[in-house]
């Protein structure tokens, strides 16, 4: 069902049309993660200065912050080329070994979703980041035998929504980690006017802030709002993105103010109006509107604990007064 929803900070086809010609390409035009940013400019300025390859880095935090565009970014302010795939796609240690051995020096390797990779995967990863060198069986049975050999020196940047199922090994070889944050509203307005400009939309800056304030911290959401909202622009009005044209079309397609869609709604009412808002457990809530578990504690849930909406508690989850306060309800003490 998420993958439905234009709220969702997980990548759809409509977005890959775009979101490459949109993505910076240096620091300095990348725009928020304050913090990860002046850290990875210090750190790739580092391994310059020395001709080294730089240490591997590990990124995280929820989808749609700009995990991908930063990786691409390093590999561009260290002038070196980039090698994309990700966890799911790497089903056997062969598959790892044609990816390294390939590799020139000082280039490097993306992982995305480096959470998924298979085990023995992971435990030929773990000689190639370390020592750089690669660990390859030839034959089989008794005349089996062991070939190491030597990588070129590179640089791994692993991607990853769900750090905490990483195994501490891998973790551990990181040398770089950076947890990329929510955006705020005057960065997402930033961006949202840089896009508009780049879709050569017009567009006015109290439009472009109302689109920043409902896209849950999230550029890539941002974007996906702009694109919808230039649609009606275009249709009902002279193609100009004002701020009645985008309150209209983000109200049509059910997009509140704080960025919340029908199944955010769903969710706090049917805790409110079933369990009187709570504490309830998680299965009880998947049950109730219909959808699994884990996707309602990835996908739901963040955001709405993000704003305050909603609180988890040792004996399920429960909803906040400033949830009934926003969808109009009265508090459970006053019914």
């Amino acid at each position: 069902m998420d993958n439905d929803r234009i709220i969702s900070a997980n990548l759809m086809m409509e977005d890959n049309a775009i979101e490459y010609s949109l993505r910076p390409r240096y620091l300095s035009e990348y725009i928020g993660q304050k913090q990860a940013k002046e850290n990875l400019k210090i750190y790739i300025e580092a391994a310059k200065m020395r001709k080294e390859a730089l240490d591997h880095v590990l990124l995280y935090g929820p989808p749609g912050l700009g995990k991908t565009t930063l990786s691409n970014i390093i590999a561009n302010e260290l002038g070196v080329n980039i090698r994309t795939t990700s966890g799911p796609a790497i089903e056997r240690p062969g598959d790892l070994a044609a990816i390294l051995t390939n590799l020139q020096e000082g280039d490097v390797l993306f992982i995305d979703e480096i959470h998924r990779l298979h085990r023995t995967v992971e435990e030929v990863l773990y000689p190639a980041m370390e020592d750089y060198a690669l660990d390859i069986i030839i034959g089989k049975g008794p005349s089996a035998r062991s070939v190491r050999l030597d990588l070129p020196a590179f640089t791994l940047i692993g991607a990853t929504t769900r750090a905490g199922l990483l195994s501490a090994p891998l973790r551990d070889r990181f040398g770089v980690v950076s947890r990329l944050e929510f955006y705020t509203v005057d960065e997402l307005t930033y961006i949202v006017s840089r896009t508009a400009d780049i879709l050569q939309v017009g567009i006015v800056g109290e439009a472009a802030r109302e689109i920043g304030m409902r896209s849950r911290g999230t550029p890539r959401i941002a974007n996906r709002l702009l694109k919808r909202v230039r649609d009606f622009a275009q249709v009902k009005g002279d193609g100009i993105i004002t701020l009645d044209i985008a309150k209209t079309a983000l109200k049509l397609i059910q997009i509140d103010d704080l960025g919340l869609d029908e199944i955010d709604h769903k969710m706090l009412r049917a805790i409110i109006q079933s369990f009187q808002g709570g504490p309830v457990g998680l299965e009880t809530i998947a049950a109730t509107i219909g959808e699994e578990s884990q996707t309602i504690e990835d996908v739901y849930e963040p955001y709405l604990l993000q704003i305050g909406f909603l609180q988890r508690t040792p004996r399920g989850r429960m909803v906040t007064p400033q949830a009934y306060q926003h969808l109009g309800l009265p508090l459970p003490e006053q019914r």
